[in-house]
């Protein structure tokens, strides 16, 4: 049973979606349970891309093409998930700061986040300091994750976290981005930074 998952985990790390296609079929003809599939199999092998990315072995066309692999799995299975079965851990709101238009890192973040068990709530790029306090509202997070990859938005996001913790003293915010450090991080009192999409999920 659990080598059919760890096949799973390594088709989605060598890029194989045709592979995990098969695979998640052969789980369903089986009566495996779905959302172990889900967990042990598509999101254990995006943890094993975090990793090699994380590394540097893997770069960004790696990581997008794996993420296909595990959507062609997770397409198939989702459906036959029975409701609350995946654990999930909270919900994310995340996006890039107004100003900035850069998402990929956004969207390589967001990906981890959702296969390791995260709801995620993606308001895309430029997104304003109002936009990121009505989520606060509709979308009840846990956590606000906030992305730059300009140093002249920094500002903006300092401002944003600002307001996000003035706004909900409980609400948890996250940074990211190539000019952001820790250091950063703790002058505008940001709860959790990551360097990059894995350390955005541990």
């Amino acid at each position: 049973m659990s080598e059919i998952y760890q096949k799973m985990a390594e088709a989605v790390v060598k890029m194989k979606a045709e592979e995990v296609q098969k695979l998640a079929r052969r789980v369903l003809d089986e009566g495996l349970p779905p959302e172990v599939a889900i967990e042990k199999g598509l999101a254990s092998g995006m943890n094993e891309v975090g990793r090699l990315f994380a590394a540097k072995e893997y770069f960004v066309p790696e990581v997008l093409v794996c993420s296909r692999a595990m959507y062609a799995g997770f397409d198939i299975l989702k459906d036959k998930v029975v409701a609350g079965k995946i654990a999930r851990k909270g919900t994310v709101v995340i996006g890039v700061v107004d100003g900035d238009f850069h998402d990929i890192g956004k969207n390589i973040v967001k990906l981890m986040l959702e296969a390791s068990g995260f709801r995620l709530v993606d308001l895309g790029k430029n997104v304003s300091a109002d936009q990121f306090i009505s989520s606060l509202n509709a979308e009840k997070p846990d956590i606000v994750a906030l992305s730059t990859l300009m140093t002249t938005t920094m500002d903006s996001m300092a401002e944003i976290v600002a307001l996000l913790n003035k706004e909900n003293p409980e609400i948890k915010t996250m940074i990211g981005g190539a000019p952001v450090n820790p250091d950063f991080a703790r002058s505008i009192q940001a709860h959790y930074y990551g360097e990059n999409a894995r350390e955005a999920v541990v």
